[in-house]
C-alpha cells in the first residue's frame, strides 16, 4: 500500500521543529526520527499524517555526553551507538536493552528518542529507562521541560509529551559502585519485539539490597514498575534465592484485563512469562554484584 500525500519538512534545529509543530497544530502531524515505526505504519495504512517533520538534520539531537554521575543521550542517537558505548555498558543497563532491539540494520538506523516517544508496549527501552530513574528532556513553545521516566509512559503509544514538544535527550544516572542491573526478555518469534521484557536495578550497601527497581514491557499496554516485587527485595540480604520469591509477586497489583493478549501469547501465558523473566532479571543482577 502506498501512503497518502503529505507535507514534508526538514528543520535544522529544535526551535524550527517546535515552530512547525505549533504552525500545524490543527493538522495530523508526525515527528520522524529513524522512521522504523512511522514508515511501516504509513505503508500499512495505520497512520496517514498530513505533515511529517523529519528531525534527521538537527545536529544537537545526536550524541552522548558523559558526566561523573550520569550520561546524557541525544534523542537521535542510534541504538547501535548506545549498545556499543563503553561507559553506558558499564554504568547503566540501557545499552544492554538497546542491544536486544531488532537486528544490526535496525540498530544502525533506529533512534533512542524515537523508541521512547513512540511508546510501543513491546519495545525494549522503556523498562530500562524506568528502572534507571532517567529524566526525559523536551522542548516546546514554552521552553525546556523535564519529565521523570516514572511519569512519562501513560498508555499504549501515549506519553506525557505535549503535542508541541520535541523530545531532545534522556539523562541516565549511573549505577552506584555496589549496584547492578540487567535486562532480560522473551522475544516474539514473529517480530523480535518483547513478549515480556524485564529490567532490574538493585542498589546495595554491600550486604543488603537498599533499593530495588523492577519494570516490565511487553506484558502491559505500557512499561510499568512492579512495585510488589520491589517491596519484597528491598531491605533483604543479597541472595539469588530471593529472586523466585520476589518474582512470584510480579502480578500482585495487576488485574487480568491489564495483561496484553494477542496471537503471540494469551494473558495467562504472559503472566507466567512475567514471573519467570522477572526472576531471571533479578538473578542476573545479583550475579553481577
Amino acid at each position: 500500500m502506498y501512503p497518502s500525500s503529505f507535507e514534508y519538512h526538514t528543520p535544522q534545529d529544535v526551535e524550527a521543529a517546535v515552530d512547525l509543530l505549533v504552525e500545524h497544530s490543527e493538522d495530523d502531524v508526525e515527528l520522524m526520527a529513524g522512521g522504523h515505526s512511522l514508515l511501516p505504519a504509513m505503508k500499512s495504512g495505520l497512520s496517514n499524517p498530513d505533515v511529517i517533520i523529519d528531525v534527521e538534520d538537527v545536529d544537537s539531537l545526536y550524541g552522548i555526553d558523559h558526566g561523573d554521575e550520569s550520561s546524557s543521550v541525544g534523542a537521535m542517537t542510534t541504538y547501535a551507538t548506545v549498545a556499543d558505548d563503553d561507559v553506558l555498558g558499564r554504568k547503566t543497563i540501557v545499552s544492554e536493552a538497546a542491544a536486544e532491539i531488532g537486528d544490526m540494520q535496525i540498530r544502525n538506523a533506529g533512534t533512542v528518542g524515537g523508541n521512547i516517544a513512540h511508546a510501543d508496549p513491546a519495545a525494549d527501552l522503556p523498562a530500562a529507562v524506568l528502572v534507571s530513574d532517567a529524566t526525559i528532556h523536551a522542548r516546546g513553545r514554552d521552553g525546556e521541560r523535564t519529565i521523570p521516566a516514572t511519569d512519562f509512559f501513560e498508555m499504549m503509544f501515549t506519553t506525557a509529551l505535549a503535542e508541541d514538544e520535541v523530545l531532545t535527550r534522556i539523562e541516565i544516572p549511573h549505577l552506584e559502585q555496589e549496584s547492578s542491573g540487567a535486562y532480560i526478555k522473551k522475544e516474539s518469534p514473529s517480530s523480535g519485539y518483547a513478549l515480556v521484557g524485564v529490567a532490574a536495578v538493585l542498589e546495595t550497601d554491600g550486604e543488603t539490597i537498599t533499593d530495588a527497581r523492577i519494570a516490565a514491557n511487553g506484558a502491559f499496554d505500557h512499561a510499568m514498575r512492579l512495585g510488589p516485587t520491589e517491596d519484597v527485595l528491598t531491605g533483604e540480604p543479597i541472595d539469588a534465592d530471593l529472586a523466585e520469591q520476589a518474582a512470584a509477586h510480579a502480578t500482585d497489583d495487576v488485574e487480568s484485563y491489564m495483561l496484553m493478549e494477542d496471537t503471540n501469547a494469551s494473558a495467562e501465558f504472559r503472566s507466567h512469562l512475567l514471573e519467570v523473566y522477572t526472576a531471571r532479571a533479578i538473578e542476573t543482577a545479583v550475579s553481577r554484584l
